[in-house]
């Protein structure tokens, strides 16, 4: 999927490869209850959220993997050690099979991140 042209979240979802659909949609409702407070856009052909016209947070599904990807680097320090095993380019986590998601993680990233605000890089 690379870069989308759906106009909302609902129609990137429905567009995602079946064997993905039930993990971004996993992750987009994490999203959704952790992050009170931010509004979710489809921004560079993919859905993220914002607080106060600044994204934060986003995913995509690649075309060899699913990412995360996680804008504050205050977050991103502050979880370093649980971060260090996970294949993470400079903003992003990157999940090779969606079976292997750790929402556990990515739950308390979404928490932290709401928490507080930072400012994205």
């Amino acid at each position: 999927m690379v870069q989308s042209s759906a106009q909302d979240v609902d129609q990137y979802l429905a567009e995602a490869p079946e064997a993905r659909r039930e993990a971004l949609t996993r992750l987009r409702a994490l999203c959704r209850q952790e992050l009170t407070g931010f509004r979710e856009v489809m921004a560079y052909g993919m859905p993220a959220y914002e607080r106060e016209g600044k994204g934060e947070i986003a995913f995509a599904d690649q075309k060899q993997y699913i990412s995360f990807y996680l804008l504050r680097t205050d977050v991103r320090d502050a979880f370093a050690d649980r971060l260090a095993s996970h294949d993470m380019g400079k903003g992003c986590l990157r999940f090779r099979q969606p079976q292997k998601i750790d929402f556990e993680l990515v739950r308390d990233l979404l928490r932290a991140t709401a928490a507080t605000p930072g400012t994205p890089c």
